[in-house]
């Protein structure tokens, strides 16, 4: 019996192996039987439109430009020496008072580190090259130049007023 019983198990695994084998056989029989089916055609391609683009002289859309940056000529100077009072943003800086020496009007200007220092027209300070234009008894008027937000830059005028 024990040498009957791994002869029925192969007999067993090869009856069950021929069942599957014989379903894919007679599939592929009955697909060769089907009659051929044809390749159905391409859609038939059309040529697309043609277009003149008529807008060549005129100013692209994807470069920077405009109105501010072409018509005003506004830049920062580039290889100018920075002056100390331009490292600071000009809304911490306080007006304290003026001075006047052999003639010269001085606008005297606090720091937010609690120094005290002299300017002129002329002076630059802050951070948007602000330049001094004038200065009075009461303010000190500065010209900004900061960008324009078209790829340019436009001068915007600022003043310092008296600290009460």
């Amino acid at each position: 019996m024990i040498r009957k019983t791994p002869t029925l198990l192969v007999f067993a695994l090869l009856a069950g192996c021929s069942s599957k084998d014989a379903a894919l056989e007679a599939f592929i029989e009955a697909t060769k039987q089907e009659p051929p089916s044809g390749v159905k055609p391409l859609p038939e391609v059309k040529p697309p439109e043609t277009f003149l683009y008529s807008a060549l002289d005129l100013r692209s859309p994807f470069m920077p430009g405009g109105s501010g940056a072409s018509s005003s000529g506004v830049r920062p100077i580039s290889n100018r020496n920075r002056e100390y009072l331009e490292q600071f943003p000009f809304d911490t800086l306080t007006m304290v008072g003026t001075m006047q020496i052999r003639g010269n009007n001085f606008g005297l200007i606090r720091t937010r580190d609690g120094l005290v220092h002299r300017v002129l027209p002329g002076n630059y300070l802050g951070q948007s090259e602000g330049r001094i234009t004038k200065v009075e008894p009461s303010r000190i008027s500065v010209t900004e130049i900061v960008p324009d937000g078209l790829g340019g830059f436009m001068e915007r005028p600022a003043t310092l007023m008296l600290a009460e």
